[in-house]
């Protein structure tokens, strides 16, 4: 299961989400050029991503935009994309950039606490995304997530409520975080987790702002824009029945 778009696109151009995609690709085009010297990108990596046992404060910012690949890169975006305008939207340009930042420095801290004396290098923008998600989570609960299911050969693209998707998402990262060893690299399940929750908690303010279970009410659940109608384009090609 893998979302790939929302069905209610923000009404106004999101420049902070726009932004932030294409400051992570320049960053990680940059990072490229270091990649034929492997003391070079080490370098980097000390100097910039989040280190828990160093806990330098300012790689909780700067190991927001770093990515160890492409396809680290792509899914990132690709969530950023899906959730982050009409968080934006709701929220106003500059404090959503104030909340996706406060959110990965919160997932930092998250993984930091669960091992702080860990040297492995943290990095990438899936904590704040994380926080986007929770805020999402709760300002919009019931907003339709079109889902590509991809089984052997057989694929195909259902909508489904976001409390499920990101509800899913959120219970995999806790049942991760708990059954894998801290020490051994690979994915900060314990940041996005608390990423995640720090986006609620972040959220709360504005969702009662706006009239919190009335908000819900008088929006079914769902971003406050009109519901984009998506279709498969018709095919030239003619259809052979079967005699």
């Amino acid at each position: 299961m893998f979302p790939i778009r929302d069905h209610n696109p923000s009404e106004r151009t999101p420049f902070v989400t726009y932004a932030l995609i294409v400051l992570n690709i320049a960053v990680f085009a940059g990072m490229l050029t270091l990649e034929p010297s492997q003391r070079a990108l080490d370098e980097f990596y000390f100097n910039w991503a989040l280190i828990p046992a160093k806990s330098d404060p300012l790689t909780y910012i700067s190991s927001q935009f770093l990515h160890g690949g492409f396809m680290h890169l792509a899914g990132n975006m690709l969530f950023l994309w899906i959730y982050g305008d009409n968080l934006e939207n709701e929220m106003g340009h500059w404090p959503f950039l104030a909340f996706y930042l406060a959110g990965g420095i919160a997932a930092g801290l998250a993984q930091t606490m669960a091992d702080p004396i860990s040297g492995i290098p943290m990095i990438g923008a899936s904590g704040a995304i994380a926080a986007v998600m929770g805020g999402y989570l709760l300002m919009f609960p019931k907003a339709r997530i079109d889902v590509l299911i991809i089984f052997v050969v057989f694929f195909r693209i259902i909508p489904v409520p976001a409390w499920i998707v990101l509800g899913l998402w959120f219970g995999i990262q806790m049942f991760s975080g708990v059954n894998t060893p801290l020490d051994g690299g690979g994915v900060a399940y314990w940041a996005h987790a608390g990423g995640f929750v720090a986006g609620i908690v972040l959220s709360i303010r504005l969702w009662l702002r706006r009239g919190g279970p009335a908000f819900w009410n008088r929006t079914q659940g769902k971003p406050p824009h009109p519901e984009a109608q998506y279709k498969l384009s018709r095919t030239n090609v003619p259809t052979v029945r079967r005699r």
